[in-house]
């Protein structure tokens, strides 16, 4: 078989062109050129294929790091699998992805580490530790050849069931995500720098491989978080900045009154509701330095967008949409019996092409549930105007977007239901300023709000707890019993 699509060949292209040039960052330190880059990917791909055979998965569980880089193009040399774990998540749902995935290896930083291993059923490798250096002194691994259609990346994203559902993404959803990334988004070259200040699980790490591909420096956080101070700073020492954020890590740029720096050139910004009042404050403070993703696990980064150019609107609604169809990908808006919404009427939005997953891994009622006839229907309901602007209107499944998180209220409220003292528990997204959205509990029983969150402690991740708890008598019903959100929701105002 002939050379094909694998990830690893944005390295190799990268590489091949700009071999001396700094490549990877800790902070302003630079730790390694492409050359090295693509020298370390090899040969921790050869430690990796000695003991995993193609396709078997490889987790990475650790908070924003610079061996991440590494990490990813390795294991695509190998021809395994990444499996990104939310840093965010409790240790028992982090043993739940390794579980559900059949994961052979969780590579995890320090932190991580410790909470894991004594939980974690496959083997656990300290990222940076002893053993890892070792992994280095393999010879380099021969740059795969690999099916397109091989499994590349497994995206977990909480399913409305309370269980994570793993998204199989390709490589050839991931080269359709990169190339309409550069063909509508953004158009970096050797001179400019991604910078990883949204977790490199999700939307920031997905976006490695198009600033790779033209040979931008991936730049890290020493402090491996994100600090809005620290972020400017770095975005003013290193050249034409770029970096995916979600609307409250813009909002807390925006509230440190600083100017933005020369070197910043764009922020991508996705996974949440940004409110055009936000918007035009944030606009109003660094300039025309925006552009927007719409997309999800299931379409990584890629369903529609909205692009510097159009941030130039006067048009409210245009700045409150989520832009238009990104290049190779259709999208519709369907009304219930499956017919196309004209212009301005709500339905699910649905789209296709090869970007999107191939299924739910080890899923097949799922798959089908959301993949019919080649469409991918989202959830999200919506409408188009009539010049092919999509606005999003609401969301069929519960999902609360809070800082850019997603939060699914089935699992809070079985978790709160684990309690002696609650009888029931309902949990809506209230509006928030600084957050987009609150998770909001409805309790009928009677454990007080510190003893619920103290028992969330010990089942889901901090994130997720309810920033308020509302006791009620009783939760109103339909006739068919069935929890009315809508006016639980109206009750919030």
């Amino acid at each position: 078989m002939g050379r094909q699509v694998n990830l690893f060949a944005t390295l190799d292209q990268a590489a091949a062109r700009f071999g001396d040039r700094g490549a990877v960052y800790r902070g302003e330190e630079q730790l390694h050129t492409w050359a090295e880059l693509r020298e370390r990917a090899l040969r921790l791909a050869s430690s990796l294929r000695r003991a995993h055979s193609p396709g078997q998965r490889i987790a990475i569980a650790s908070e924003n790091r610079a061996e991440i880089v590494e990490l990813f193009y390795a294991v695509w040399a190998a021809e395994c699998v990444v499996v990104p774990v939310n840093f965010k998540l409790h240790p028992r749902e982090m043993v739940q992805i390794l579980e559900d995935s059949g994961a052979a290896t969780v590579f995890a930083s320090p932190k991580i580490a410790t909470e894991l291993t004594p939980l974690s059923p496959v083997n656990v490798e300290l990222i940076g530790g002893p053993d890892y250096g070792q992994m280095f002194a393999a010879p380099p691994a021969t740059v795969p050849s690999t099916d397109p259609s091989t499994l590349a990346w497994l995206f977990y994203t909480s399913g409305t069931t309370g269980r994570s559902k793993g998204a199989m993404l390709s490589h050839r959803s991931l080269t359709a995500m990169t190339v309409a990334h550069l063909a509508d988004i953004d158009s970096p070259d050797e001179n400019c720098s991604l910078l990883h200040a949204a977790p490199m699980s999700h939307g920031s790490g997905l976006y490695i491989a198009p600033y790779v591909l033209r040979g931008a420096r991936q730049v890290v956080a020493a402090s491996g978080v994100f600090d809005p101070d620290e972020f400017l700073d770095l975005c003013a020492a290193h050249p034409g900045s770029s970096a995916f954020l979600a609307p409250t890590m813009i909002q807390r740029l925006v509230d440190t009154g600083r100017d933005a720096p020369a070197a910043l050139r764009m922020i991508v910004y996705g996974g949440g509701p940004m409110y055009v009042d936000g918007l035009k404050k944030a606009m109003a403070a660094f300039g025309p330095i925006f552009a927007q993703i719409y997309g999800q696990g299931e379409s990584p980064m890629t369903i529609t967008g909205l692009r510097r150019a159009d941030h130039d609107s006067t048009d409210d609604a245009i700045l409150g949409s989520v832009g238009y169809a990104r290049s190779g990908v259709e999208v519709a808006v369907l009304c219930e019996d499956g017919s196309h919404a004209d212009p301005g009427q709500i339905g699910e939005i649905t789209c296709r092409g090869d970007v999107v997953m191939s299924g739910y891994w080890n899923n097949p009622d799922a798959t089908r549930e959301t993949l019919r006839d080649g469409w991918l229907y989202t959830g999200d309901m919506g409408s188009f105007d009539s010049s092919g602007y999509l606005t999003l209107r609401d969301r069929s499944k519960d999902v609360v977007i809070s800082g850019g998180s997603n939060i699914y209220p089935r699992e809070v409220e079985e978790a709160l239901l684990e309690h002696p003292d609650v009888a029931e528990a309902c949990v809506v997204g209230a509006p928030d300023p600084e957050w987009g959205e609150v998770v909001v509990a409805f309790i009928v029983g009677s454990a007080a709000g510190e003893v619920l969150d103290a028992h969330l402690l010990d089942r889901i991740a901090r994130f997720k707890r309810p920033k308020r708890y509302l006791f009620v008598d009783d939760l109103p019903k339909n006739s068919y019993g069935k929890v009315l959100k809508r006016e639980l929701r109206a009750r919030l105002g």
